[in-house]
């Protein structure tokens, strides 16, 4: 269920409050940055400003000084001012007609744009920024069923592309790191992102971690790593955590430690240079097989309730089963006992990606 306003609130709201203003609020990208925003407001303005004090002078020949009863650019740039403000001390005023019909035409219409835009730019600046605040810790406080990302280095920033190609909604990812800068980068995908130190259980609390549908960490070193799937699965004993270690010594400990899923990067990039001593289109397939991009890919799902009793070879999908999960012990489609499906199955398929035609691969 995605973040959204229509979500069922916490049992302790105020706590989640309380530590969510301890820390960094979830943000997401805005269009364009704040003073370059002011920046063109002001810009604009003050060259309306401009156009107004250029006409003022050419025609300062239709202007009164009641003062002195000379009209100099100090005077024209005086009237422009209090003319476009609206303030209107009387003591410089137009006495032609073509000074009147000006000011009616040309300056009135000026004014008008000059007071909208610093309007708006006090809506945008102070009401409109305090609303996307309010709502983002109402979303922050709403989250359900997101995936949270601890860590957008390389490994990160490859998962989180690559859900947002499998279909999963921006909206419903939530990215932490300590890096603004690699934030800053999450942030144009339209993801949640938030600033702090994944480690803290205050900081995993704020996104409520045990909410979450999956959690996949990728802190750049093992031992922060590790130390990140410890405090999550503490936090949160039921939801899926899988995490990148680089040193094979570390893969156990980060099992103990809580992790369903250990991928180790190294051992796969050796896996697939082996592979290739003995056929060229190894590492081809199996990268194939693990984007969204690729003619084919891996899907694990649950057994239908129409698949029960049916061979692994005969799924519903079209796909090619490849092993069955029976209470967590793996089963390969050349066994026995994957030729008659159970409730409660976990199914790993090759199904064609939507672009594929179906049966062109195998």
């Amino acid at each position: 269920m995605a973040p959204g306003a229509g979500q069922p609130v916490g049992r302790n709201p105020f706590r989640r409050k309380k530590l969510a203003a301890q820390f960094s609020p979830l943000r997401r990208q805005v269009r364009l940055p704040v003073w370059g925003d002011l920046g063109i407001r002001a810009g604009f303005a003050f060259l309306l400003i401009g156009f107004v004090i250029a006409i003022h002078w050419f025609d300062r020949a239709g202007l009164k000084d009641n003062h002195d009863n000379v009209v100099s650019f100090l005077d024209v740039v005086y009237f422009t001012m209090i003319s476009i403000t609206t303030t209107g001390f009387g003591d410089i005023a137009p006495i032609s007609d073509r000074s009147r019909l000006i000011e009616a035409v040309i300056v009135t219409p000026v004014r008008i744009a000059v007071l909208f835009i610093f309007v708006g730019a006090a809506y945008d600046f102070v009401i409109k920024r305090s609303w996307e605040k309010f709502r983002m810790a109402r979303i922050q406080e709403q989250l359900s069923d997101h995936v949270v990302v601890l860590g957008y280095g390389v490994s990160g920033s490859q998962s989180v592309g690559e859900l947002i190609e499998r279909g999963v909604d921006p909206r419903c990812i939530v990215v932490i790191d300590p890096s603004e800068e690699r934030l800053a980068e999450a942030e144009k995908l339209g993801v949640n992102v938030m600033a702090a130190d994944a480690t803290r259980d205050e900081t995993l609390k704020s996104v409520r971690i045990a909410e979450a549908s999956s959690v996949l960490v990728s802190a750049g070193r093992d031992d922060t790593s590790i130390l990140i799937v410890l405090t999550v699965r503490h936090l949160a004993p039921k939801v899926p955590i899988s995490v990148v270690v680089r040193a094979d010594d570390n893969e156990l400990l980060a099992r103990q430690a809580g992790a369903n899923n250990v991928i180790n990067p190294v051992r796969f990039t050796g896996l697939l240079l082996a592979g290739s001593v003995k056929g060229a289109h190894i590492a081809e397939y199996l990268a194939d097989l693990a984007s969204v991009g690729g003619r084919v890919q891996l899907v694990e799902r649950v057994v239908l309730p129409e698949e029960c009793g049916r061979p692994i070879s005969d799924l519903k999908s079209g796909g090619t089963g490849l092993r069955v999960y029976r209470k967590g012990r793996p089963i390969g489609f050349w066994e026995d006992e994957c030729q008659m499906l159970q409730p409660g199955d976990v199914v790993v398929e090759i199904v064609p990606t939507a672009g594929s035609e179906s049966g062109s691969e195998a």
